[in-house]
């Protein structure tokens, strides 16, 4: 949507209903020095009509988006307000995720480590916990390379039923215990709405991986989590239903979504998957929300995978979510794709300078005492 003075634009497939009662989503922009009661009034006075209020707070501005139908008759009374700016019709698909609601970036806390912000994110670890002594060796190395935040998961999809799928519960546990020792925040993989209180307290940030992007169920109760989640793109996947699942996150009233293009399938057979550098852009122009770039999964083979890194920086690429394993060669899942801890800390040192020349920085964290 473009908005002009005194008139907006629709150009979607979404047909022109100014006024007319059809009209389902608007967004109130409120004025940059509004109050946060003024904010609160507004959320207010949306419920009070009937409708849902989605308070989306920016550096900058607040808006507050409303969904029900004929929520568009209802914008002069908005406007009326105190501290409302303004109330625009939204004629895109994009009521929540969308940079038309939202023109600054969104910046995603996991932990402290803001992701979406002036610093690239580097997200390490092994695709799967395996065991106590697997996970710790790896989440050291990760953090004495410079790493603040740990990937892995508890609970592995798997498309064969034969092989390894995670430890379970007892993952969840050894994630607890090496988050309390180390200091590292966890991001690990929620698969089902039964697992996510335990996954919850073993995680700073959910992940929904690509076989679950479309799982509109375990969407909608992250929706409703105070944890961020990282939404990884289907396998099969385009960019629009990557965004709409990111939607149903919002939703719930979870704005805290990180994007994650994983690669996609393509005639290609060279690779696993084909990363789909150019979703990184698209995405950054149609979304407010961060983009990371797992280089890993499109991969297959941990010896494209520094290049891919440096790749996603310079496409834009808010951070990359990459695996490593303390011995890639006896690892029980994705052994081949992940990094050598040798390959890691060569690639931590040489990814600052990609990132500075992006005109972004990379900063590592200094390793432990």
């Amino acid at each position: 949507m473009r908005v002009y003075t005194g008139h907006w634009i629709m150009y979607n497939a979404d047909y022109l209903a100014v006024g007319a009662g059809r009209f389902t989503y608007m967004v109130v922009v409120m004025q940059p020095n509004a109050t946060p009661q003024q904010v609160d009034d507004v959320v207010a006075k949306v419920k009070e009509l009937g409708f849902r209020p989605h308070p989306i707070r920016g550096v900058e501005k607040t808006v507050v988006a409303v969904i029900g139908t004929g929520a568009y008759d209802a914008a002069p009374i908005f406007e009326a307000m105190p501290g409302v700016d303004r109330a625009v019709p939204i004629g895109q698909p994009y009521k929540l995720a969308g940079s038309d609601v939202k023109a600054e970036k969104t910046q995603t806390i996991i932990g402290d480590v803001v992701v979406g912000g002036e610093e690239v994110v580097v997200i390490a670890g092994p695709c799967a916990v395996e065991s106590r002594e697997q996970l710790f060796r790896t989440a050291e190395i990760v953090q004495e390379a410079g790493g603040r935040i740990l990937r892995g998961s508890a609970f592995k999809p798997r498309t064969s039923p034969h092989d390894f799928q995670g430890l379970g519960q007892e993952g969840l546990d050894l994630l607890k215990e090496v988050r309390a020792k180390l200091g590292l925040y966890v991001v690990t993989e929620v698969m089902a709405v039964s697992d996510l209180p335990a996954v919850e307290e073993a995680a700073d940030c959910l992940q929904i991986g690509a076989r679950n992007m479309q799982n509109f169920d375990l969407l909608s109760a992250v929706g409703a989590s105070s944890r961020p989640v990282l939404l990884k793109r289907g396998m099969s996947a385009l960019v629009d239903d990557l965004i709409k699942a990111a939607e149903y996150v919002m939703l719930g009233g979870n704005q805290n979504v990180i994007l994650c293009e994983r690669g996609i399938r393509t005639f290609e057979l060279a690779t696993r998957f084909t990363l789909d550098i150019s979703a990184i852009p698209v995405l950054r122009r149609l979304s407010h929300l961060p983009v990371v770039v797992d280089p890993s999964h499109a991969a297959g083979d941990d010896q494209y995978v520094p290049a891919l890194c440096k790749a996603a920086i310079a496409a834009g690429a808010d951070g990359v979510f990459v695996e490593v394993h303390c011995s890639p060669e006896t690892a029980l899942c994705d052994g081949p794709q992940a990094l050598h801890p040798d390959d890691f800390r060569r690639m931590m040192k040489e990814l600052p300078a990609f990132a500075q020349a992006a005109g972004r920085k990379l900063t590592l964290a200094p390793a432990p005492s």
